[in-house]
């Protein structure tokens, strides 16, 4: 027997030993719980014990693949600290804050690359055989695997940073009225992120997060400037530089923050005038490819029908 017969019933057996192996996680994880408990009825005083950390009380798959990532994403690991430091900001940008993030998200590219291995392999093995083929879809596979995350990365990204562009007008107004009536820098933040949490939670989400940094005695300046960093919105560096050279020098920040604001505000008006005028040339295509046609067919058939007809009565 030649390897391309043998071939199929190698990727079912990988394909049943990949199923077996994630079964048996949550069995074992079943019964180590089950066995936890036992002990627990025989000494009451283990039932509060290693209670107090939530890796302790993870189970099951999320509890493995915490412990499996750090060696998953050994291998995919950013040799340099500028580049360890571009992915935590390209994280940061994407709503991932967790300092684990970026372990994360390496395991998990390695393990989407071995799944899309294993489906590539097995689609590309069985239609084609140990051909050229067959090893084009393995790589294919292996390829597109791989980059499904940085592609979802990329796309949360992008959506949140738009998010965050909008809106962040609307919150910068608010800001300028708390601060106005009597709030501080600080109190105006906490208001904002509290009032506008359902319909800007982007912003609000940021903004706590900079309340959090501040109560745990960061200075004021590290914090705005991580702000700007972390969104990665040019906006919000320039809000905060405004507010950074505010706090430096002691002018008035209501002012600082309503002239921002006007400004972002002109600046979404000119970019939606932009769009507006762009509508004219994007719907030159569709015009020609969809509705000129018919318009023709319309307008020159019956024209071309009554030539037909003379032609063949000539």
């Amino acid at each position: 027997m030649d390897i391309q017969t043998l071939l199929p019933f190698i990727i079912f057996g990988a394909i049943t030993l990949l199923i077996w192996a994630v079964v048996s996680l949550f069995s074992t994880s079943s019964d180590e719980r089950a066995a936890e408990r036992l002990d627990e009825l025989r000494d009451p005083s283990l039932r509060n014990k290693g209670r107090s950390s939530l890796e302790e009380e993870q189970t099951g798959l999320k509890k493995y693949f915490n412990k499996a990532a750090p060696a998953l994403s050994s291998s995919l690991k950013p040799k340099t600290e500028l580049e360890q430091n571009n992915l935590k900001v390209r994280l940061s940008n994407a709503g991932f804050h967790n300092p684990s993030a970026p372990t994360i998200f390496l395991a998990l590219k390695a393990m989407c690359a071995l799944l899309g291995v294993m489906l590539g392999g097995g689609f590309g093995f069985f239609n084609y055989g140990a051909t050229q083929n067959g090893w084009s879809s393995l790589v294919l596979g292996g390829g597109f695997g791989f980059y499904i995350p940085e592609l979802a990365v990329t796309l949360l990204k992008k959506g949140r940073q738009e998010k965050i562009f909008l809106n962040l007008p609307d919150a910068l107004d608010l800001l300028v009225v708390c601060v106005e009536a009597g709030l501080g820098l600080d109190a105006g933040m906490r208001r904002v992120s509290e009032e506008l949490e359902d319909s800007a939670p982007e912003v609000c989400q940021e903004l706590s997060l900079c309340n959090m940094q501040l109560q745990m005695g960061r200075k004021r300046r590290d914090v705005l400037h991580e702000l700007g960093i972390r969104t990665g919105v040019d906006d919000m560096k320039a809000l905060a530089a405004i507010l950074i050279q505010a706090d430096k020098f002691g002018s008035s920040i209501a002012q600082a923050l309503r002239v921002q604001s006007d400004s972002m505000r002109l600046r979404r008006s000119q970019l939606a005038e932009e769009k507006a005028q762009q509508t004219a040339v994007k719907m030159i295509f569709p015009l020609v490819l969809f509705i000129f046609p018919g318009i023709f067919v319309v307008l020159v058939g019956p024209a071309a029908i009554m030539m037909m007809n003379n032609l063949l009565n000539v």
